[in-house]
């Protein structure tokens, strides 16, 4: 293991950094000074360094450093459960369409077709409004005009798998479909589906932070970055640092996630080898 993390001297910088990520979000009640919810006017609008506020206050007194980092737990686990989603639902129908084609291919493609006829982001809104402002909302419209990229790759993994030899003499010997799925086809592919799941994680969190800021996503008084980006706007430029410290949060955590999708995909991805 040791020589692996030696070996591939990115991805080891990059997974640290993930996993202090990772640590902010898990032990955010002991890490955050101050209760994130906790408003206190007379200390509204506080400037970083006031009143023993390192971050400042926002427009309720609320802590900014606080907010900041339980909006860490917040957006990050809200986008790994996004991936998770569109990862499991896309990759399950890009193989049943890949493998079994006919008529299931034709209708899992058109409607794939169809969700990818529209600009995600624009559907993504429509349907988040229709369910009404909410990050579980968010995250379900966000995997609705999602899922087609890996129905789409799973099912060209599939094709290019069913082609092999080794399929068709577990076809001929009568082995059950479920097997030949789980046994060879899935193996196959998943380190792709992997990498390219690892690879969104950071887009993913851009697009819900996204829908927040346009007033789709999470809902007061919950600690997300995007929300915090979209009640500092009013504040610009009287209070400045109340959407500089939740932006610079955004920029890290993304660019250290996109970073490490890239250092997975060299590790992982079979055309390295």
């Amino acid at each position: 293991m040791l020589k692996f993390f030696k070996e591939n001297k990115q991805f080891t910088l990059y997974f640290i950094l993930a996993m202090v990520i990772v640590g902010i979000a898990v032990f955010a009640p002991w890490i955050a000074p101050k209760d994130p919810y906790e408003a206190v006017m007379l200390d509204s609008l506080k400037a970083p360094g006031e009143g023993g506020y390192i971050c400042g206050t926002d427009k309720l007194g609320r802590d900014i450093l606080s907010r900041v980092i339980f909006g860490t737990r917040t957006s990050l686990v809200m986008t790994l459960i996004l991936v998770a989603v569109i990862f499991v639902v896309g990759t399950f129908l890009g193989v049943l369409a890949g493998y079994f084609g006919g008529i299931v291919d034709t209708v899992i493609m058109r409607i794939a077709d169809m969700m990818i006829s529209f600009p995600g982001l624009v559907l993504a809104i429509a349907i988040a409004g229709m369910l009404g402002p909410n990050i579980v909302n968010a995250v379900i419209a966000i995997s609705a005009v999602s899922w087609t990229k890996y129905a789409r790759l799973s099912r060209s993994l599939v094709l290019k798998v069913r082609k092999n030899l080794y399929i068709e003499a577990a076809v001929v010997n009568g082995t059950k479909t479920s097997k030949i799925l789980w046994k060879h086809v899935l193996p196959n592919m998943i380190t792709q589906m992997i990498v390219t799941a690892a690879a969104d994680i950071g887009t993913m969190m851009l697009e819900l932070a996204s829908l927040s800021f346009l007033g789709f996503g999470a809902t007061a008084p919950t600690p997300e970055w995007g929300l915090m980006l979209n009640e500092g706007r009013t504040y610009m430029a009287k209070a400045p640092w109340l959407m500089i410290y939740p932006g610079i949060a955004i920029v890290i955590v993304v660019i250290v996630f996109n970073m490490l999708g890239d250092s997975i995909r060299d590790v992982l991805d079979p055309r390295q080898e």
